[in-house]
This record gives C-alpha cells, sequence and structure tokens, in this order.
C-alpha cells in the first residue's frame, strides 16, 4: 500500500533527508521518500500494519523536525 501526505513547516532538505532514512528503517516500510522541495512524503508498507507503521513515522519524525506536521 502506497500513500502520499503534506507535510507543513518542513524547514531544509537536510532534515527530509534525516526523516527518510529514520523512516526506511522502520519495521514494514517498503519504501519512503520525504521531500523537501514538494513538502511531501511518500510511505509504502503493508497495508494491515499501516496504522502502527504511521505512529512511528510520526514519532521519529517530531524527533527530527518538531515543527513539522504531518497532514494525515
Amino acid at each position: 500500500m502506497k500513500k502520499k501526505f503534506k507535510l507543513t513547516d518542513l524547514d531544509c532538505a537536510n532534515c527530509a533527508a534525516k526523516m527518510e532514512d529514520a523512516i526506511q528503517k522502520i519495521e514494514g516500510v517498503e519504501n519512503a521518500s520525504v521531500s523537501f522541495m514538494t513538502q511531501k512524503m511518500t510511505i509504502e508498507a503493508a497495508e494491515d500494519q499501516f496504522d502502527r507503521i504511521m505512529q512511528e513515522v510520526v514519532a521519529v519524525c517530531k524527533k527530527v523536525e518538531p515543527d513539522c506536521v504531518i497532514n494525515l
């Protein structure tokens, strides 16, 4: 399952890269991309684990960029 999310207040490309690396390490994530230029994030993961994975994604992103909001 692949879903796209709009990001708000992602401040820099370096933070986007850090978020992408951290998300890809979450168990169950098949692929992830975070774009600073478009302020979008794409997550590809198993549908039955998606809710759990998104909770972890939100937590990881808050550590990297506390001001960034993932519009779920």
